[in-house]
């Protein structure tokens, strides 16, 4: 019996998760044993508003869990939803494992519910015979602080390869290399270093080629990194433009998924050439068409001044105007021969005293305090012409981030990590900031050019995890390397 002061309430009627009909109805194996395809069936799928997975870490593991939310516009427009059937894609899966997965679905009123299931995976052989045998030279210990669990090996013997920070792989599908290699929402965006062509490659192990609008010859093949733009992707690339034949002197800010035309190009044979001539210099003996006089290897959009920063291994890192492609500074070891040329040493940075110049560097970036950071490789120029310099080489590579007053036109570097001064990798690398001001390092050509190191620092810059990895091929286990989300991926 309600007595009606007692403030008797109203039954609540059951949550979309209570009546919830959804079931697993299976699962089948991927490419690779990194993959399986889970299938959610029930009348009340079309109530969901997302699925999310979670795979249990290993005994002993140190990673998070790989845990991915994919929301269902994401699952219709790839593909994966049917009515009222879900083929789930389900990646991260330990490899000959019996895997304990949880399945949240969460409703359009805010309910939700679990199902549990275990994914048992055959045994993985890697066809590098690189991934799988790491030598842990400094395993993560529990307790360690790193903003990211998971990294991506950029390889020029595989595609990307996912390995999480116990050295476990993660994630690996057969199929060929290319260095430009771009990670976003669930999917690699992968230009071809033999052709004018992009491609996507999901994480469920799928790939399809892309629209593209490339102009040729100008834009004809990919040839290093894949960075963010305002607009697009950043690109380096090879082609022919009126000046001829242009080695790795060219980048472009591409739109990968559609068919416009690059939102801009900087051809920085025509850029600098300009840029000389009416300042008094003559350009020919600088911009040598048909040689690698520039090696574009990575760039980054910075969008306090929109500008766009180029590093060029050859001679220096540029910082132009995103639009007008002014020339903002130009930073660089100053024994170098650019530096002989009047018109580029008038737009050269000074760097403070007991800092280290950018030497051959690569993976340039800007960090989430402002300061621009390299993987500074330490090997002097490698085509200049016949008697100039080189410049220096150190014998020891080192991460550098600087802060840059371009009102004085003065650098100065905040911080360094040089492991002691204790790896030269001359060519490749990276080093890239994740989350909490901790970083992945890649040492791509330790060891005389045999070994890749991969290194996690926290955010003092202590060593949290090192792993060796053997390689025949220069660059070839990672020559860059960036970190990954898989442990709160958001995919929409």
């Amino acid at each position: 019996m309600c007595v009606a002061f007692c403030g008797c309430g109203t039954p609540q009627a059951p949550t979309e998760a209570q009546q919830s009909d959804i079931v697993i109805a299976g699962s089948q194996a991927g490419v690779t044993p990194f993959i399986s395809s889970v299938k959610l069936v029930g009348q009340s799928v079309i109530r969901l508003s997302s699925v999310a997975f979670e795979i249990s870490p290993q005994p002993n593991s140190v990673s998070k869990p790989v845990n991915v939310t994919w929301n269902m516009t994401a699952l219709a427009s790839n593909g994966y939803l049917d009515g009222m059937s879900i083929e789930l894609p389900v990646f991260g899966l330990y490899p000959n494992y019996q895997n304990q997965v949880t399945f949240r679905l969460t409703f359009n009123d805010g309910s939700s519910a679990e199902l549990q299931s275990v994914i048992g995976t055959g045994p993985y052989t890697d066809p590098t015979g690189i991934y799988t045998n790491p030598m842990i030279v400094k395993a993560r210990r529990q307790g360690s602080t790193l903003g990211f669990d998971f990294f991506i090996m950029k390889s020029l013997v595989s595609p990307p390869v996912i390995v999480d920070t116990d050295g476990q792989v993660r994630w690996a599908v057969p199929g060929t290399s290319t260095t430009a290699v771009y990670y976003r929402n669930g999917q690699f965006v992968r230009g071809s270093n033999t052709s004018a062509t992009v491609t996507l490659l999901r994480l469920d192990g799928t790939e399809t080629t892309l629209p593209t609008n490339l102009p040729q010859p100008l834009l004809s093949l990919f040839n290093h990194n894949m960075d963010s733009g305002p607009n697009g992707l950043l690109s380096e690339f090879d082609g022919t433009d009126d000046n001829g034949v242009n080695i790795e002197s060219t980048v472009a800010e591409i739109a990968p998924f559609s068919n416009q035309p690059p939102f801009q190009i900087y051809d920085m044979a025509d850029i600098l050439s300009s840029y000389m001539l009416e300042n008094g210099d003559n350009p020919g003996d600088f911009v040598r068409p048909g040689i690698d006089w520039f090696h574009a290897n990575a760039s980054t959009y910075d969008p306090r001044d929109n500008t766009v920063i180029i590093s060029s291994r050859e001679n220096f890192l540029i910082k132009l105007n995103y639009a007008t492609h002014d020339i903002v500074w130009i930073f660089g070891d100053p024994t170098k021969y650019w530096y002989t040329f009047p018109s580029l040493r008038a737009k050269a940075l000074t760097l403070d005293t007991g800092g280290l110049y950018p030497v051959g560097q690569h993976a340039v970036s800007i960090t989430s305090d402002g300061n621009l950071m390299i993987f500074n490789d330490g090997f002097g120029s490698m085509n200049q012409p016949t008697g100039q310099s080189a410049g220096v080489s150190r014998t020891y590579s080192a991460v550098s981030a600087y802060s840059i007053d371009p009102v004085n036109m003065r650098a100065h570097e905040v911080w360094n990590f040089d492991y002691g001064q204790t790896i030269f990798s001359p060519i490749c690398g990276s080093s890239y900031e994740a989350p909490g001001k901790t970083y992945v390092v890649d040492f791509a050509t330790a060891a005389n050019k045999m070994q890749t190191r991969m290194v996690g620092l926290d955010r003092n810059l202590d060593v949290a995890f090192d792993f060796q990895y053997a390689q025949s091929t220069p660059c070839g286990a990672a020559w860059n390397a960036t970190p990954i989300n898989l442990e709160n991926l958001q995919i929409k």
